[in-house]
């Protein structure tokens, strides 16, 4: 049980710096303007496309093997379901948009396809998974300091969400990095919370 914890924890981290850097490299990719779902495009798409797969099969069997481990049931099928939304987000790419991979057209389509809906489907679980992971954390854990840190990730990780969503919509050429810091604080924490349960 314990090394599958760690590489859960590993894999977290790891998607985190798979974005940062492949991010600063990709050749015409708008690194705070675009989201990581775009880095899932192009030649290179599959760099993305793996670090979903690999980091949302790691945290559900995780979540799934260390289920007693983590301190709550509730909070062990939160995280779960935070993983298979990750793995479901590389199944299915979001379209080409808003200018990447280089030579789209600099708007949002009027239509997508099924698999971009299904991506923003599994995007939307993700994000809120975290928030609602935390927020079960911060009850259900006995450490002072794990209530403190679980409750204000719920908050920065709700947060991120919802100024994520809107900036999206609006197009907000900060979007992208938006999206990223709430990854960023979210992961953070959810590899934290392997690595104590390990």
């Amino acid at each position: 049980m314990m090394p599958m914890l760690w590489v859960a924890a590993v894999c977290c981290w790891s998607f985190v710096v798979v974005f940062l850097v492949d991010g600063w490299t990709r050749p015409g990719y708008a690194w705070v303007r675009q989201p990581v779902s775009a880095l899932a495009l192009g030649r290179r798409g599959w760099v993305q496309t793996t670090s979903f797969l690999v980091c949302g099969t790691a945290v559900a069997a995780g979540a799934l093997v260390g289920r007693e481990a983590l301190g709550s049931g509730l909070l062990a099928v939160v995280v779960g379901v935070f993983g298979l939304a990750l793995v479901a987000s590389g199944v299915f790419p979001m379209d080409p948009m808003r200018g990447y991979p280089p030579g789209t057209p600099d708007t949002t389509p009027e239509e997508t396809s099924w698999r971009h809906r299904l991506h923003d489907h599994a995007g939307v679980v993700a994000f809120a998974a975290v928030p609602l992971a935390a927020l079960a954390a911060a009850f259900a854990l006995p450490e002072v300091w794990w209530k403190v840190y679980s409750g204000t990730t719920a908050a920065l990780a709700g947060g991120g969400l919802l100024a994520f969503g809107q900036a999206w919509e609006e197009d907000s050429r900060r979007a992208g990095l938006l999206q990223k810091a709430t990854i960023a604080v979210g992961w953070l924490w959810v590899g934290l919370l392997f690595v104590r349960a390990a």
